[in-house]
């Protein structure tokens, strides 16, 4: 009986019988599946994240000068009810305090929906994304009581409310001026890509964890400003520094001690605020200062 040939993919003729592993047929099976992984490992996938770069920056820019307009409005309207200077007053519905945060999330709750379902271009999305960061800055001037669930706008935990602001500004501004972080370049290795985002995800994790708050999240964007936020001593009544330092160790004090300095940037965060306390202790949380 003459030998039948099989081609690999052809159908088995009638009567014929599989061939048993270990045959000429069975080895040639394995190389086109060998093949066909080799050349999907080898295929690469491509991660883009697309950004119309004229239009989108428009928005951005437009958007920022709403956040941080309808912010600096915010805290010097309120700091006039809080003098008595001016036509301003508290809102009240009845005995209710209405807070400003109230209308900053049924601003955000409003125009968000809009964008999603009419999705507008040109001066409407503009318009519709300054409006939106309006509302955003209402709400996260409040961060602190949203946090605390109580009112603690003009305590030391209010200092809260303008750390959000000032991150949020911060990130933003870098987002306009860094291209796309997420971007691959022309022949990078998939491996390689994805290496980077994982190191770049850990060390935001760890500045997080540290009470990095702003330099943190600033590494997705610079991964050097992560890398030396997560290299930085932690601060006081972060995550990292309850877990790690322990009372009395060398880090411990010498964190304190840093945290109890009033550099420019908190004598700013102060005027911006307006709170009374003193300027050596306002910022540091009330466990530490007797360890300044």
């Amino acid at each position: 009986m003459t030998p039948r040939e099989i081609v690999p993919g052809s159908p088995t003729p009638a009567g014929a019988s599989a061939s048993p592993a270990g045959s000429a047929t069975g080895p040639l099976h394995l190389h086109v599946l060998h093949e066909m992984a080799g050349r999907v490992a080898a295929s690469s996938v491509d991660v883009t994240v697309h950004i119309d770069d004229s239009a989108s920056r428009t928005v951005q820019f437009a958007m920022l000068c709403s956040f941080v307009g309808t912010f600096a409005l915010t805290r010097l309207v309120v700091r006039m009810i809080r003098k008595g200077i001016g036509p301003f007053g508290n809102v009240q519905v009845g005995a209710v305090h209405v807070h400003h945060l109230v209308p900053g999330i049924v601003i955000m709750l409003v125009t968000g929906p809009v964008e999603f379902i009419i999705a507008p271009h040109g001066v409407v999305r503009t318009v519709l994304a300054c409006i939106f960061a309006a509302g955003a800055a209402l709400t996260l001037d409040e961060y602190a009581l949203w946090l605390h669930l109580t009112d603690v706008y003009w305590e030391e935990e209010g200092r809260k409310s303008v750390d959000a602001v000032v991150a949020v500004t911060g990130l933003a501004t870098l987002g306009m001026i860094v291209s796309n972080p997420f971007e691959r370049t022309e022949g990078e290795s998939l491996w390689l890509y994805f290496a980077y985002l994982f190191l770049t995800l850990a060390f935001v994790i760890v500045a997080v964890y540290k009470g990095r708050l702003f330099l943190g999240p600033a590494g997705v964007l610079v991964l050097p400003l992560g890398i030396y936020a997560a290299m930085r001593l932690a601060k006081p009544g972060s995550p990292w520094f309850s877990r790690f330092y322990a009372p009395g160790s060398k880090k411990y004090q010498k964190s304190v001690r840093r945290a109890s300095r009033v550099g420019l940037e908190d004598r700013l965060k102060k005027l911006v605020s307006g709170m009374p306390h003193p300027a050596n202790t306002w910022h540091l949380p009330d466990r530490y200062k007797s360890d300044k």
